[in-house]
């Protein structure tokens, strides 16, 4: 699972809920509906979990 949060921790977008197969994939973020600024990224797997910090510009 990946998801997008704002600042306040609501979630914006889930990008991929899904399982996936071991390998390199991209993903599109169309980020046309919501303001500049720091959101979070959330990765999610069944043992795995890291969250990291993303600045939107526009």
């Amino acid at each position: 699972m990946l998801t997008v949060f704002d600042m306040n921790g609501r979630e914006v977008e889930t990008l991929v809920n899904d399982f996936q197969n071991a390998g390199y994939y991209n993903i599109s973020f169309n980020s046309k509906n919501i303001s500049s600024g720091v959101y979070f990224y959330k990765l999610t797997t069944n043992d795995f979990s890291d969250t990291k910090r993303m600045i939107l510009i526009k």
